[in-house]
């Protein structure tokens, strides 16, 4: 760690070359990847001065002139207990700010006869941590894994490569068929090169291999909504080990549409990051402002909204709104990423064929209706599928990008 030691005239090499390493991993997303640093200091919560002297660094000394400059010496140094204290409070949870880290250290550095550290040297002990630490202590293991393993912050090379399918129960309560207070999940397909939404899934009740098929159809399936353009076949589908995901009949289904199934490692979902920040957006920038929005302070609001109300806030919000504005990851919006240059993506040849291969199971028998809104996307009122459903054997066209 450093930051601490104000008379040295060096740095630990072993700790230098660590933050070097950390620098470099936020650094080449805007060398590698063209991310502007204005987005990528928004998105890593560092200043852009800060990131434009790495930048400089960087071309300068390659990584290794990322590497902390040794300090200046001063006379003193702080005493080593203080800076592990200081260090403890930056990295407890909720992180405190600077200023709170400063009283409480002045309190215990007076307590204890330490001679205390100048604000700057508090600052610069707090900003030397090392941002994997940090992202470890204040947001888990699940958050360290998806930012610094690099196997799964590799991003996908086009549109319909690779999606990502996961659930999520929502923040907010609404009223069931019965008017009675229910809290709904939400199912999502997301394209990992683009981050847009292919498809998305409201319901209530536990996750099921039906609701998943269903979120699946509104993904695959061209929409009318103009704003909503994605569809199509990924090439791979990544989910997790749930039972709706290990069901016999997705896998049957990605037999019939000619894509793969990836399963992450179990109790170890690398890769979800991607995928949870949309769930949290959702959760933090539309249910919000929803009458029925669960708070630690408000853990029994009063429902209004209905399920079909609240598939239509959810379409809105992320065919109007999250799809058009610049995602931080990518420096583009999801619409245009996705669209790219234009290209056709591949289908079934018909809705029919799709309805044959998602709906039409027999472990999908009995249950209520569902409905398909034309629009935006299915809403579960339970477990029957569309009594239509044709018998033929699905086809589907292959199209290549134009």
């Amino acid at each position: 760690m450093s930051g601490g030691e104000e008379p040295q005239g060096s740095i630990d090499a072993p700790t230098g070359a660590k933050t070097a390493a950390a620098r470099w991993q936020v650094l080449r997303k805007h060398v590698e990847s063209g991310v502007p640093l204005a987005q990528l200091a928004a998105a890593e919560q560092i200043g852009e001065r800060t990131l434009q002297r790495w930048l400089a660094a960087y071309r300068q000394a390659g990584v290794a002139g990322l590497a902390p400059a040794a300090p200046p010496k001063r006379g003193r140094r702080t005493h080593p207990e203080l800076v592990a204290y200081i260090e403890g409070l930056a990295l407890s949870t909720p992180p405190p700010t600077i200023a709170a880290i400063i009283r409480k250290a002045t309190v215990t550095a007076a307590r204890r006869g330490w001679p205390m550290a100048s604000a700057s040297t508090v600052r610069s002990i707090v900003t030397g941590l090392d941002p994997g630490m940090v992202t470890l202590a204040h947001q888990g293991a699940a958050a360290y894994r998806d930012t610094y393993e690099l196997v799964w912050r590799h991003r996908a090379e086009r549109a319909n490569a690779t999606w990502q399918a996961d659930h999520t129960e929502l923040d907010i309560l609404i009223l069931d068929a019965n008017g009675r207070s229910a809290r709904p999940w939400l199912t999502v397909i997301l394209d990992d090169y683009s981050r847009a939404v292919c498809g998305y899934m409201v319901f209530l009740g536990a996750p099921s291999a039906m609701n998943t098929a269903l979120a699946l159809r509104h993904a695959i399936w061209p929409k009318s909504d103009p704003n909503w353009p994605m569809c199509g076949l990924p090439d791979v589908l990544y989910v997790d080990h749930g039972t709706d995901f290990t069901s016999h009949h997705l896998a049957q289904t990605a037999n019939d549409l000619h894509f793969q199934i990836i399963y992450s490692t179990i109790a170890r979902p690398q890769g979800r990051g991607k995928i949870e920040r949309i769930f949290g957006t959702i959760n933090t920038e539309l249910l919000a402002d929803l009458p029925g929005y669960l708070t630690r302070g408000q853990r029994h609001p009063q429902p209004a909204l209905t399920l079909p109300e609240l598939d239509t806030a959810i379409g809105e919000f992320i065919g109007d709104r999250y799809h058009r504005r610049t995602h931080p990851g990518t420096g583009d919006s999801p619409y245009r990423a996705w669209i790219g240059d234009g290209w056709l993506p591949r289908l079934p040849e018909t809705v029919d064929d799709l309805n044959l291969l998602l709906l039409n199971r027999p472990e999908f028998g009995g249950g209520s209706a569902i409905w398909f809104r034309p629009q935006r996307g299915p809403v579960s009122h339970g477990s029957r599928p569309p009594s239509d459903l044709p018998s033929r054997r699905p086809r589907t066209r292959q199209a290549g990008r134009g």
